[in-house]
Protein backbone atom coordinates (compact mmCIF):
# COMPACT_ATOMS: atom_id res chain seq x y z
CA UNK A 1 0.00 0.00 0.00
CA UNK A 2 1.35 3.71 -1.10
CA UNK A 3 -0.87 5.69 0.38
CA UNK A 4 -2.72 5.03 3.90
CA UNK A 5 -5.04 6.91 5.60
CA UNK A 6 -5.29 6.04 9.20
CA UNK A 7 -9.07 6.56 10.60
CA UNK A 8 -10.91 5.95 13.33
CA UNK A 9 -14.27 6.39 14.20
CA UNK A 10 -15.12 8.94 11.20
CA UNK A 11 -12.12 11.01 11.92
CA UNK A 12 -9.34 11.29 9.68
CA UNK A 13 -6.40 11.26 12.08
CA UNK A 14 -3.45 10.63 9.73
CA UNK A 15 -2.45 9.88 6.01
CA UNK A 16 0.99 8.25 5.04
CA UNK A 17 2.61 8.20 1.94
CA UNK A 18 5.02 5.60 1.72
CA UNK A 19 8.17 5.36 -0.26
CA UNK A 20 6.98 3.61 -2.57
CA UNK A 21 4.19 5.42 -3.30
CA UNK A 22 3.93 6.09 -7.67
CA UNK A 23 1.54 8.06 -9.67
CA UNK A 24 1.16 8.90 -13.03
CA UNK A 25 0.18 12.15 -13.40
CA UNK A 26 0.00 14.79 -10.28
CA UNK A 27 -2.23 13.67 -7.36
CA UNK A 28 -3.51 15.68 -3.99
CA UNK A 29 -4.82 13.71 -1.06
CA UNK A 30 -5.93 16.42 0.76
CA UNK A 31 -9.85 17.53 0.31
CA UNK A 32 -9.77 20.98 -1.84
CA UNK A 33 -11.52 22.31 1.36
CA UNK A 34 -8.54 21.07 4.06
CA UNK A 35 -6.27 24.06 5.17
CA UNK A 36 -3.61 21.83 3.95
CA UNK A 37 -2.89 20.32 1.00
CA UNK A 38 -0.48 17.81 -0.02
CA UNK A 39 0.07 15.20 -2.98
CA UNK A 40 2.46 13.91 -5.65
CA UNK A 41 3.31 15.76 -8.54
CA UNK A 42 4.50 13.98 -11.42
CA UNK A 43 5.11 15.05 -14.67
CA UNK A 44 6.39 13.29 -17.73
CA UNK A 45 10.01 14.56 -19.24
CA UNK A 46 9.81 17.62 -20.90
CA UNK A 47 7.01 18.94 -19.23
CA UNK A 48 7.85 22.64 -18.05
CA UNK A 49 5.59 24.65 -16.32
CA UNK A 50 5.58 27.96 -17.09
CA UNK A 51 6.92 30.78 -14.62
CA UNK A 52 4.01 31.46 -12.09
CA UNK A 53 3.39 32.97 -8.69
CA UNK A 54 0.62 31.55 -6.25
CA UNK A 55 -2.09 34.41 -5.19
CA UNK A 56 -1.96 36.08 -1.53
CA UNK A 57 -5.37 35.03 -0.43
CA UNK A 58 -6.65 35.78 3.34
CA UNK A 59 -7.73 32.08 5.00
CA UNK A 60 -9.16 31.54 8.25
CA UNK A 61 -7.45 28.47 10.03
CA UNK A 62 -8.81 26.93 12.78
CA UNK A 63 -6.97 23.95 12.92
CA UNK A 64 -3.29 23.08 12.61
CA UNK A 65 -1.96 20.05 10.88
CA UNK A 66 1.63 19.26 10.39
CA UNK A 67 3.38 16.93 7.56
CA UNK A 68 7.22 15.05 8.14
CA UNK A 69 9.07 13.94 5.59
CA UNK A 70 11.60 11.39 6.64
CA UNK A 71 14.94 12.42 4.82
CA UNK A 72 17.43 9.87 6.78
CA UNK A 73 16.97 7.83 10.01
CA UNK A 74 13.94 5.88 11.51
CA UNK A 75 10.97 7.44 13.45
CA UNK A 76 7.95 6.32 14.90
CA UNK A 77 4.87 8.09 14.88
CA UNK A 78 2.10 7.57 17.56
CA UNK A 79 -1.09 7.94 17.11
CA UNK A 80 -3.76 9.06 20.03
CA UNK A 81 -7.10 9.59 20.23
CA UNK A 82 -9.27 12.19 22.17
CA UNK A 83 -9.53 9.91 24.70
CA UNK A 84 -5.74 9.33 25.54
CA UNK A 85 -5.94 5.80 23.85
CA UNK A 86 -2.81 4.76 21.71
CA UNK A 87 -5.00 4.22 18.20
CA UNK A 88 -1.84 2.82 16.23
CA UNK A 89 2.28 3.44 15.82
CA UNK A 90 3.68 4.33 12.52
CA UNK A 91 7.23 3.28 11.67
CA UNK A 92 9.06 5.35 9.34
CA UNK A 93 12.29 5.47 6.89
CA UNK A 94 13.88 7.47 4.16
CA UNK A 95 11.22 8.95 1.92
CA UNK A 96 8.08 8.33 3.84
CA UNK A 97 5.98 10.85 4.77
CA UNK A 98 2.87 11.14 7.09
CA UNK A 99 0.38 14.23 7.59
CA UNK A 100 -0.51 14.42 11.43
CA UNK A 101 -4.32 15.77 10.65
CA UNK A 102 -6.33 15.20 14.09
CA UNK A 103 -5.40 13.85 17.54
CA UNK A 104 -2.47 13.68 19.90
CA UNK A 105 0.89 12.07 18.35
CA UNK A 106 4.18 11.54 19.83
CA UNK A 107 7.67 10.60 18.01
CA UNK A 108 10.30 8.51 18.61
CA UNK A 109 13.29 8.05 16.80
CA UNK A 110 14.83 4.94 16.55
CA UNK A 111 17.73 5.63 14.66
CA UNK A 112 19.22 9.25 14.21
CA UNK A 113 17.01 11.01 11.65
CA UNK A 114 16.35 14.30 9.75
CA UNK A 115 12.91 15.13 8.64
CA UNK A 116 11.60 17.76 6.66
CA UNK A 117 8.25 19.00 8.73
CA UNK A 118 5.50 21.61 7.33
CA UNK A 119 2.96 23.47 9.25
CA UNK A 120 1.07 26.36 9.05
CA UNK A 121 2.35 29.49 10.13
CA UNK A 122 3.15 31.92 11.69
CA UNK A 123 4.91 30.30 14.28
CA UNK A 124 3.99 32.06 17.99
CA UNK A 125 6.44 30.04 20.17
CA UNK A 126 6.35 26.46 22.37
CA UNK A 127 3.79 27.90 25.11
CA UNK A 128 1.28 29.10 22.44
CA UNK A 129 2.14 26.07 20.25
CA UNK A 130 2.12 22.81 21.92
CA UNK A 131 -0.48 21.07 24.33
CA UNK A 132 1.15 18.50 25.99
CA UNK A 133 -0.93 15.59 27.12
CA UNK A 134 -1.33 12.52 29.22
CA UNK A 135 -1.69 9.38 27.46
CA UNK A 136 -3.02 5.93 28.64
CA UNK A 137 -0.96 2.87 29.26
CA UNK A 138 1.69 4.21 27.34
CA UNK A 139 5.47 3.31 28.98
CA UNK A 140 7.28 4.03 25.67
CA UNK A 141 7.01 7.69 26.35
Amino acid sequence: MSIEVVEYNGIKYAEIIWANARVDKTTFYSPAESSFQFGLLAHEAGFVEPPHYHKAVSRTIDDLQQMFVVQRGVVVVDLFGDDGEKLREIEMGPGDAIVLIHGVHAIRVLEDMQCISVKQGPYLGEENDKVFVDVKNDSSL
